[in-house]
């Protein structure tokens, strides 16, 4: 399945490649998947070893295998740029039913990291600390959990950050959760 991929989608999923390159080698492999989970649990001031450490890892693993899946590559082989561009463009592209098992496993783990009182949600203070790790400031966090809380309860769900991801990916909303 070939899609065309908007400039904004498409800047955006070339950073995501740049960042998750972690050695800068040109290609992602499983290995650069789990130096990202587990630099996202020590930003959460887990250990990436411990449950939820694993569980983030784990999603971002299922998040590899199903891009090389789509790019014709070996659950443990190496995806380069435009193969990456193209598998993660028809995600994104192809709506909730192709985007939400994808980065659903992520955004769950994220989640479990991110819920400090074990509720469910993120509440705007679990949200702030969230934000504030990937360098934001309080008053941006604030904004920020105001257009994704769409359903106005103050709690954000995993289906309402999972719509914030995917639709930052479009270039609908300018709120990086992902980092």
């Amino acid at each position: 399945m070939t899609m065309a991929v908007g400039n904004v989608a498409q800047e955006r999923l070339s950073k995501r490649f740049d960042k998750w390159d972690v050695n800068g080698d040109g290609v992602l492999e499983p290995s650069d998947f789990v130096t990202e989970a587990a630099n996202i649990a020590r930003a959460f001031g887990e250990k990436p070893e411990s449950a939820k450490g694993i569980q983030l890892r784990d999603g971002f693993i299922a998040m590899f295998q199903n891009l090389a899946k789509r790019a014709g590559v070996a659950p443990q082989g190496q995806i380069d740029r435009a193969q990456f561009l193209q598998a993660a463009g028809e995600v994104v592209q192809g709506g909730a039913a192709s985007f939400n098992p994808v980065l659903g496993p992520v955004t769950k783990g994220i989640v479990a990291l991110a819920d400090k009182n074990g509720d469910g949600v993120i509440d705007e203070g679990e949200f702030a600390t969230w934000l504030q790790a990937l360098g934001l400031s309080k008053d941006e966090a604030r904004d920020a959990f105001r257009q994704i809380d769409t359903d106005g309860s103050g709690t954000l769900s995993e289906d309402e950050l999972l719509t914030a991801v995917r639709r930052f990916h479009l270039g609908e909303l300018d709120v990086e959760l992902l980092g």
